[in-house]
């Protein structure tokens, strides 16, 4: 897409930041950085951690000079968030206080993942119906959000500034058996990449929020002695494919993402669009 319309790629993919990261999310190689440039690939340290709200901010700068030079940009990657916050910005917050921040890990290490679905869907049961509820990170948010502003987190929904460019929203569509066969054939080539090699030298830093990912977070109990090798490679490949079918239900969505199944089908539906 990038060649065809002679333009640049952001990467929406918020693990392809990290320099530190790079077997385990299957960043671009060498050869496909020549041929378009990419930008938020490599470009900062897992410790330097950026938001989606950073993103947003750093992606609207980027796209601003793209724009002076080109007429089209390609955003890629899986990051449905990252990739909203750019496209269409994000709601705005009010700060969590660390009040709000202790009572909700008190709340998850009594009652755990159920705990918070449950004081969730009390406390604001619209936002509870859409969300994600077996991801807990989201629902923590959500909690911290209510405890400090005194108010459901639904409310603070719906209110971004526009955007000054047009976004056409494509996804690919493979065959559930054809994809997963792909997600296990690509953690095998990533083991023969040294996968391995590359979260024994990330396991002291383990406890960083951006190392809870799929493809990492698997060996630190393998290199705690808590699992064998075996298991911790048919966990990646495991919770691989139930990210994947994440993906598919989030961009299946509201029919806003057409899909497309060759390079011609979406140049039309970005001339379309």
């Amino acid at each position: 897409m990038a060649r065809h319309f002679g333009t640049e790629i952001i990467s929406g993919d918020s693990r392809q930041f990290y320099r530190e990261m790079e077997v385990g999310n299957a960043r671009p190689t060498a050869e496909e950085r020549a041929a378009a440039k990419h930008h938020f690939v490599a470009d900062r340290s897992i410790h330097e951690p950026l938001t989606a709200g950073g993103f947003e901010r750093e992606g609207l700068a980027c796209l601003q000079t793209i724009f002076k030079q080109h007429d089209h940009a390609v955003l890629a990657g899986g990051s449905g968030l990252y990739l909203r916050a750019l496209c269409e910005g994000l709601d705005v917050f009010p700060d969590v206080t660390d009040a709000a921040r202790t009572q909700v890990q008190e709340l998850v290490e009594a009652q755990g993942l159920s705990g918070l679905q449950a004081e969730l869907e009390r406390l604001d049961p619209a936002h509870f119906a859409v969300v994600d509820q077996q991801n807990p990170r989201r629902l923590e948010r959500a909690l911290q959000v209510c405890y400090s502003s005194g108010v459901a987190y639904s409310s603070f929904l719906g209110k971004r500034a526009p955007r000054a460019f047009r976004c056409v929203y494509l996804r690919t569509h493979p065959e559930r058996p054809l994809l997963y066969d792909r997600i296990n054939r690509r953690v095998d080539l990533m083991l023969e990449h040294g996968l391995e090699a590359e979260a024994r030298a990330l396991f002291p830093d383990c406890n960083l929020p951006v190392l809870q990912t799929v493809g990492y977070q698997e060996w630190w109990p393998f290199l705690n002695g808590n699992c064998t090798r075996d298991r911790a490679v048919e966990r990646i490949k495991q919770n691989s494919r139930r990210y994947a079918k994440r993906q598919v239900t989030w961009f299946g969505r509201g029919g806003i993402y057409q899909a497309v199944d060759s390079l011609e089908a979406a140049v039309a539906a970005v001339l379309a669009g």
